[in-house]
């Protein structure tokens, strides 16, 4: 493949609901450009953007690959992207760097709820649309097209007009041509023919529209379209290129991407109409993009257990060669460039060197991630990152082979290397290492990948809640600890005072008078309430929000030890805990639910059945948030219920808030579940 110079470089992003046909609109353009003698299918499992195990097996996307094509002397890089919200981080990369957006929408299904999702995340992004599978059974154009335009708030104009549907689909009239294009299936070709006489009238109306917002993006051709001239196409194709980089409107195309219909006139306009690298907002006011400083954004990461890390990242400024040393600001850490390559799925293609706009990949890199910026170290620059959504399912893991926590650990590090949405964390209370996706596919995937690439097969567990237990009243009590044995004994006694504390988890206090307890030993004494606390008496958990004053006691002047007052404070702490009418607390969480006005109702009241406190709502763009508090136990799998009663449409944040007493009958059920499960070990 050449080294294509920024102007002739085209970077688009396609994005939609699950199943609207991404991948196989790839294979089409694939085929056409030359780089494919045949179009893969995803039902076969063998197109060039869908290569992994796990993608072959479902059938989906689950990751954005980078698919490179040339055609009519230019570079289209494409990026192929998930279409189900378990990979919206996927998504996110991609669209970072793209120029441009392709959404592809179905035209038997309509705009999808990933797809509305997803708009809105590319607001700003130069975009057209593509009406996808009008050979299918009940694909309706018109019907589409009026779904777009209720759902999204731009100017939509179609550029095409479909010839037929279903089994009669047989092409499109090109409203700028103003001519009939028939296409032979699967070979792409085209054969231009006149306009039906039957849809005529269709056609003037739409091409009305077409000239319409393509001069009003410019004063002399509107003064000449209003003064009733007829525009040329140059003049048309002009203006549309305007619309499209300033985003005044949104063009329509549509065919069948498995059949390859109307996929050649969609790859045309890519060229002629949509922008380059240049104006890329962050780039737009430079003059040379070659020689400004180099700064290259890394946007995806793949961590293989035998290659090592495979950084893909998109220039900005600057040039990169093969066999040089570029910066990295975010680790402070200079890195080899050894060869860079162009990935076409899992195809690797060396080029010597690269320009502003384009996409590529380097292997061997030792501390880049994605999100980092590679400069130079003389000039540095660094450029935004990437904003990730925020995991919300948690599910606990462990090996299933003994001793092999650490391998999991560190196999769980790399797989956090090349997809930031997922995190993990070891819960010392209660004993589990949580591991945190976007959804349940999306853990089953991260579960597949521990067992292929790392050979660490892992069992799953609903998270414990970190119960903790507290005391209501105050009650003095004592502990002694006397043992004899053949040489000194042990000899510790103590009196304290266990009482509530509702600001604070633990003080320690003495008021011992006349050296009943010598005050070498208080130490011993504070050590063996904290030794104690970790484990409670309803449900064997920490005890917090109280207060112990050791104030009487005796001692030995030989058989006393910090040992023996040690375990005086032990028996102390339990006795008292179990006079002073311990009780069960649960982790209350601040919860954020952002959702479209619609569905504020069931939230609300998803929300109050969950034993919680909404506090009030506030309108954040589009949308409404609503703010409230509610348990940790009943949010373990509320991603998949906001998934379930949104229909993919609301996001939510949560972080603890405080401690609160549970419920009586709730706090039973939970200490007879902790007393079985300490039976049973």
């Amino acid at each position: 493949m050449n080294v294509y110079p920024t102007e002739k470089i085209r970077n688009i992003a396609l994005i939609a609901h699950g199943g609207a046909g991404k991948t196989s609109l790839t294979e089409a353009m694939l085929f056409n450009s030359g780089a494919t003698k045949r179009m893969g299918k995803v039902d076969e499992g063998n197109t060039v953007a869908d290569f992994y195990p796990e993608e072959i097996k479902r059938k989906i996307t689950i990751n954005t690959t980078p698919v490179p094509c040339e055609y009519r002397g230019f570079k289209i890089n494409i990026l192929d992207t998930p279409g189900y919200a378990d990979f919206a981080g996927q998504v996110k990369e991609a669209l970072r760097v793209t120029d441009n957006v392709l959404v592809v929408v179905s035209a038997v299904a309509g705009v999808e709820v990933q797809t509305e999702v997803y708009w809105d995340e590319s607001e700003g992004i130069p975009r057209v649309i593509f009406v996808n599978k009008m050979d299918r059974e009940n694909a309706n154009f018109d019907k589409v097209l009026a779904d777009i335009k209720e759902q999204f708030p731009e100017n939509i104009v179609p550029v095409q007009l479909p010839i037929g549907a279903e089994d009669d689909f047989k092409g499109v009239v090109d409203l700028i041509q103003m001519k009939a294009l028939l296409f032979e299936a699967g070979s792409g070709k085209i054969t231009e023919a006149e306009i039906p006489a039957d849809m005529m009238d269709e056609v003037e109306s739409y091409r009305e529209q077409v000239i319409e917002a393509a001069a009003e993006t410019d004063d002399d051709l509107l003064t000449k379209y209003l003064e009733g001239e007829e525009l040329t196409d140059e003049e048309i194709q002009f203006g549309i290129k305007n619309a499209v980089v300033d985003g005044t409107a949104v063009f329509v195309f549509c065919g069948s991407a498995l059949n390859n219909v109307g996929i050649k006139p969609l790859m045309d306009f890519i060229i002629d109409c949509m922008p380059d690298a240049t104006h890329h907002p962050e780039v737009r006011d430079k003059e040379d993009l070659d020689k400004e400083p180099l700064a290259a954004l890394v946007f995806k990461t793949i961590a293989d257990p035998y290659i090592g890390r495979l950084n893909f990242f998109r220039i900005f400024t600057g040039t990169m060669k093969s066999d040089s040393t570029v910066y990295n600001p975010n680790k402070d850490k200079e890195e080899r460039i050894n060869n860079l390559l162009l990935m076409r799925g899992k195809d690797q293609i060396q080029v010597p060197e690269l320009h502003p706009g384009d996409i590529a990949a380097v292997t061997k890199l030792s501390e880049t991630l994605s999100g980092d910026t590679l400069t130079e170290k003389a000039n540095p620059v660094v450029l935004e990152g990437i904003d990730y959504p925020e995991p919300s399912l948690g599910i606990a893991i462990e090996p299933v082979g003994k001793g092999d926590e650490e391998k999991l650990s560190n196999a769980v590090q790399r797989l956090m290397e090349e997809d930031p949405t997922i995190t993990i964390e070891k819960n010392t209370e209660t004993r589990q290492t949580i591991l945190k996706t976007l959804g349940e596919t999306h853990a089953d995937i991260i579960m597949e990948r521990l067992s292929r690439k790392f050979g660490v097969d892992v069992n799953t567990n609903e998270m414990k809640i970190p119960y903790r237990e507290t005391i209501k009243r105050a009650v003095e009590v004592e502990g002694k600890h006397k043992k004899q044995t053949g040489g000194h004994g042990q000899y510790g006694h103590v009196w304290i005072k266990m009482e509530p504390l509702t600001d604070e988890e633990f003080v320690f206090e003495e008021e011992v008078f006349g050296g009943a307890v010598p005050r070498n030993y208080f130490p011993a004494v504070e050590k063996g309430i904290r030794e104690a606390m970790v484990e409670g008496v309803l449900a064997g958990c920490p005890v917090t929000n109280f207060k112990v004053t050791l104030y009487d006691g005796s001692y030995h002047p030989v058989d006393s030890s910090e040992m023996a007052f040690k375990m005086a404070a032990i028996l102390a702490f339990r006795k008292g805990m179990e006079e002073a009418r311990p009780v069960l607390l649960e982790p209350i969480m601040d919860v954020e639910v952002e959702i479209p006005e619609q569905y504020m109702g069931d939230i609300i009241g998803d929300l109050n059945s969950k034993r919680g406190r909404v506090l009030g709502m506030e309108p954040r763009g589009k949308h409404q948030v609503i703010k409230g508090q509610v348990p940790l136990a009943e949010m373990l799998r509320y991603s998949i219920d906001l998934k379930s009663i949104t229909q993919g449409r609301g996001k939510f944040h949560m972080s603890f808030s405080s401690y609160e007493e549970v419920p009586a009958a709730l706090a039973d059920k939970v200490i007879e579940k902790a007393k079985r499960e300490q039976e049973e070990k």
